[in-house]
C-alpha cells in the first residue's frame, strides 16, 4: 500500500489534538476552541518578548485568510480573552492584547503544549529535529 504523506499529517494532527483535549488542564480551559487556544498562545508568548501583536501577524503566523482571523478575534473579544487597543503611531492598526482571563488560561496551556512538544521530539537527534522542520516548510511552501 502506498503512504500518503498528507494522511499521515492529519493523522498526526488529530492524534495531537486527542492528547491535548486529555490534557491535565481540561476542565480549566475546555470552553477554548483550538484556534482560540493557539491565538492566544501565540499572542502571549511575543507580549513576553515584548512585540506587539497585530491581526496581520496572526494571519501570516497561522496562514488564515482576514476574514477568518477578523470573525475568531471578534468571538475572542466577546469571550473576553482579547482587546484590540489603537496604536498611537497609526489609529488604523489594532494590536492584540490578552485579557487576565487569557493570561491565566495561556499559562495553563503553555504546560501542556511544551509537554507534548517533549513527548513529539522525545528520541530525536537536534539534526533530525531540524531535518524535519526543513521538511515540513518545504511541504507548506509547496501547497502555498
Amino acid at each position: 500500500m502506498e503512504r500518503k504523506i498528507g494522511l499521515e499529517i492529519r493523522t498526526l494532527n488529530n492524534s495531537i489534538k486527542r492528547h491535548l483535549d486529555f490534557s491535565s488542564h481540561k476542565n480549566e480551559i475546555e470552553k477554548i476552541t483550538g484556534n482560540n487556544g493557539w491565538i492566544i498562545g501565540y499572542v502571549g508568548e511575543n507580549i513576553e518578548k515584548g512585540k506587539d501583536i497585530f491581526q496581520k501577524d496572526i494571519e501570516e503566523h497561522f496562514d488564515l485568510t482576514r476574514s477568518t482571523v477578523s470573525n475568531v478575534l471578534t468571538k475572542m473579544e466577546k469571550k473576553e480573552l482579547i482587546k484590540r487597543l489603537p496604536v498611537e503611531q497609526d489609529r488604523r492598526l489594532r494590536k492584540i492584547v490578552l485579557t487576565p482571563k487569557a493570561e491565566k488560561l495561556q499559562s495553563l496551556m503553555k504546560n501542556d503544549i511544551d509537554d507534548m512538544e517533549a513527548l513529539i521530539v522525545k528520541d530525536f537527534s537536534i539534526d533530525e529535529i531540524d531535518q524535519l522542520h526543513g521538511y515540513l516548510e518545504r511541504i507548506k511552501k509547496n501547497i502555498s
